[in-house]
């Protein structure tokens, strides 16, 4: 808590713009948002202060904006493929990847001597709340062409995501199969994050760890723990 304090009492408001502004690229307004959106709860327990209420929204905002991106891309696509396009672009691992790719790690107000954070998903989850945060000081429109220009156009290749088999559960199943490999799915964790149950789900082959994943679902942590396993396997 203490070097939070100092942190926020030594770093002006000029020098915050300024990294702010090299990370996201544009001077923000309202400077107190941001604050809350890169604090996480291991340096601010209130919940007026961390940055869950801001990753609460922010997660809607994105749903909302990727859809829209996904809607207006593929006019004559159902339901289906939309949805599955929607999982490919917004699971905890991409947006975690994409959130350290941004520089988000560098700026995050979290506690640096624990070191289970250093590895954790907090950093997706601090993208989301950022994009709360424009979303609060921009507005809907500005914050769509930022989520855009930022995150989706950069970062997210819709070729090779549509190219992407989703259900890598199916094909690391017919590897195991194949090999005589004993594949089981099991629950390592389940943990309330921001009032919602988060999964974490590890691919065990042969009671061996392989890979494991965290989504707000099993279902989905399942999938990316499978497409972890599959990379790592090389399949």
């Amino acid at each position: 808590m203490q070097f939070l304090k100092n942190f926020l009492n030594i770093k002006s408001d000029k020098e915050f713009k300024k990294q702010l502004h090299n990370v996201l690229g544009f001077v923000p307004n309202k400077l107190i948002l941001y604050k809350t959106a890169l604090s996480h709860r291991s340096v601010r327990e209130g919940a007026d202060e961390n940055n869950e209420r801001l990753e609460f929204l922010g997660d809607a905002v994105l749903s909302s904006i990727v859809g829209h991106f996904l809607f207006m891309r593929y006019p004559y696509k159902d339901e289906g493929f939309l949805t599955e396009m929607r999982s490919k672009m917004v699971n905890r691992n991409k947006l975690n990847d994409i959130a350290l790719k941004m520089g988000l790690k560098k700026i995050t107000f979290y506690n640096k001597y624990d070191s289970s954070l250093k590895i954790s998903q907090i950093f997706g989850n601090t993208l989301e709340a950022i994009i709360g945060a424009v979303y609060l000081d921009k507005g809907y429109k500005k914050t769509q062409y930022w989520v855009t220009m930022h995150i989706i156009t950069p970062h997210l290749f819709m070729d090779d995501l549509e190219n992407l088999d989703i259900n890598q559960k199916n094909k690391l199943y017919g590897w195991a199969n194949k090999n005589g490999k004993n594949l089981e799915f099991e629950t390592l964790d389940e943990t309330i994050d921001n009032g919602r149950r988060l999964f974490t789900i590890g691919a065990m082959v042969d009671g061996e760890l392989i890979a494991e994943a965290k989504a707000f679902n099993k279902k989905d942590a399942s999938q990316v723990a499978a497409q972890i396993a599959v990379e790592k396997l090389g399949i």
